[in-house]
């Protein structure tokens, strides 16, 4: 597993597709900020108030300069569905091997209901226009958060 990102890193490159199978790079977002934020599974309950959180504050985030990516370890067809049944708006990738994950340390070990196991860590990483990491925030909850980080970001 990675060592957890902090704010002054440079962001691990990705190029992961998306729901309709496109490639998109972190690369293709330079220049803007972009808040990378790690899911565990799409089309569960969590996941969805969280992608319905960021899509219905895409306009206020993208109009302050931030482009906002999903990432999980669901296929592109898994996402195309999740996208259309909850008519969200957020770039949704897929990372099926977790390499991505990995990288961003929002895979590993965590603990439920006194069991160890290992899976997908919610986590939201701000990268400033230059690819370094603005912000590392792990263990998020899900409901909340983007009204969190639009406050922290003084949006």
């Amino acid at each position: 597993m990675s060592e957890r990102l902090q704010p002054g890193d440079v962001a691990p490159a990705f190029t992961l597709p998306d729901a309709d199978g496109n490639e998109v790079s972190l690369s293709d977002h330079k220049g803007r900020k972009v808040i990378v934020y790690f899911y565990p599974a799409a089309l569960t309950p969590g996941c969805t108030k969280q992608a319905c959180d960021f899509t219905d504050n895409l306009e206020l985030l993208t109009g302050a300069g931030y482009d906002v990516i999903g990432i999980s370890p669901d296929k592109p067809e898994k996402l195309a569905k999740f996208r259309d049944t909850e008519s969200l708006k957020v770039t949704l990738l897929a990372d099926p091997d977790k390499r991505v994950l990995d990288a961003y340390a929002a895979f590993g070990e965590k603990k439920n209901y006194g069991k160890t196991y290992m899976g997908v860590i919610r986590s939201t990483i701000v990268v400033d226009e230059d690819g370094k990491v603005e912000r590392a925030l792990y263990n998020v909850r899900a409901t909340g958060h983007v009204a969190k980080i639009i406050k922290d970001l003084g949006i």
